[in-house]
C-alpha cells in the first residue's frame, strides 16, 4: 500500500491534542484576532512576548497560548 503525503505548501501545521487536531494560528490570523496590522504583530512579537513558535521559517501560535497571553495583558 502506498502512503500519500500532503505537500508542505498545502498541508497546514497541526498538532494532535487528545485525539483531535489543533490548528496553529498564522501571523495573519493572530493579527486579525488582535485587530492589529500584520506589521505591528511581526514587529512586536518578541518585545510583547506574543507566544509564537518558529516552524521552519514561519511563526505559528497555539490558540490557547494566545488566549492566555491576552488574559495576561488585561488588568
Amino acid at each position: 500500500m502506498r502512503v500519500r503525503h500532503a505537500s508542505p505548501d498545502v498541508a497546514e501545521p497541526r498538532r494532535l491534542l487528545r485525539g483531535r487536531r489543533l490548528k496553529l494560528l498564522t501571523l495573519d490570523e493572530v493579527a486579525a484576532h488582535l485587530d492589529k496590522p500584520r506589521s505591528w504583530v511581526y514587529g512586536n512579537w518578541r518585545r510583547a512576548e506574543i507566544p509564537f513558535r518558529r516552524i521552519g521559517n514561519q511563526l505559528r501560535c497555539r490558540p490557547t497560548d494566545l488566549e492566555k497571553w491576552i488574559d495576561r495583558q488585561m488588568p
